[in-house]
């Protein structure tokens, strides 16, 4: 039997949040020293578990501060869970965040050269495929330009097509289809499809219901740190929709 890519097993993440902030810096000094400063135990994940075989697509829902991002940056490895296990087997391509690894002052070519190379490619491969993932990312002018002056939509097109440009063996997305004119966010949807028929093992978090049924296999639903519902994306999908008036799903 194949192991699976992604085992997460009783995951828990917590922070300490101050139960009464200080007004300044000066009283915050003073009151950490006094030992005075009172904190909440709050925990952005609790007790979440689940196992993801090798490409198959799975999706991640809820609300703001449900522990999405939270549960994306502890597969990654950004993140240390306070309790419970992971495992992942396979190379890692994380997109937790438009333009991450990008230099500001380097020219779009250097750049992709960069964040090939950060994502283990060789630098040699990369500078061949230039020219090809600038015209993926409607960037082809700008191979000379510095990428300071980029909007964010310039952005996302750039760091999406760099590190989608190789079937990786797990993806890790945590909202970048929001990102982007409605042209680049189709096309983008139809590379993870690409990307998920080759084989890649991915992981989606987004607020667009709509998207991550089209994309997943299963669901999972968080809410307040914790799971609400793991199983076929149909399923989750109609209850989480059932569980709140429309304008109140994200």
């Amino acid at each position: 039997m194949t192991a699976p890519a992604i085992s997460v097993d009783g995951v828990g993440v917590d922070y300490q949040r101050a139960l009464h902030p200080a007004g300044s810096i000066k009283e915050l000094f003073i009151r950490t020293a006094r030992r005075d400063m009172e904190y909440q135990r709050v925990w952005a994940l609790r007790d979440v578990s689940f196992e993801l075989r090798p490409g198959e697509v799975i999706g991640v829902v809820g609300h703001n501060g449900a522990g999405k991002s939270t549960l994306l940056s502890v597969i990654s490895g950004v993140l240390q869970p306070t309790v419970g296990r992971i495992v992942v087997r396979g190379r890692m391509t994380p997109v937790l965040g438009i333009g991450a690894g990008l230099d500001i002052d380097m020219t779009t070519a250097e750049c992709i050269v960069l964040l090939g190379s950060l994502l283990g490619r060789r630098p040699a491969e990369m500078r061949s495929r230039v020219i090809p993932i600038a015209e993926w990312a409607g960037l082809s002018n700008y191979l000379d330009s510095p990428v300071r002056a980029f909007s964010t939509g310039m952005f996302a097109r750039l760091g999406f097509s760099i590190v989608t440009d190789d079937v990786p063996e797990i993806l890790l997305i945590d909202e970048v289809l929001s990102v982007g004119d409605a042209g680049f966010q189709a096309r983008s949807l139809k590379r993870i499809e690409t990307l998920a028929n080759a084989g890649a093992t991915v992981v989606i978090a987004s607020h667009d219901l709509v998207t991550v049924e089209r994309l997943a296999s299963r669901i999972l639903w968080l809410s307040g740190g914790r799971t609400v519902m793991l199983a076929e994306a149909e399923t989750v999908g109609a209850a989480y929709v059932d569980s709140a008036a429309p304008e109140q799903i994200e």
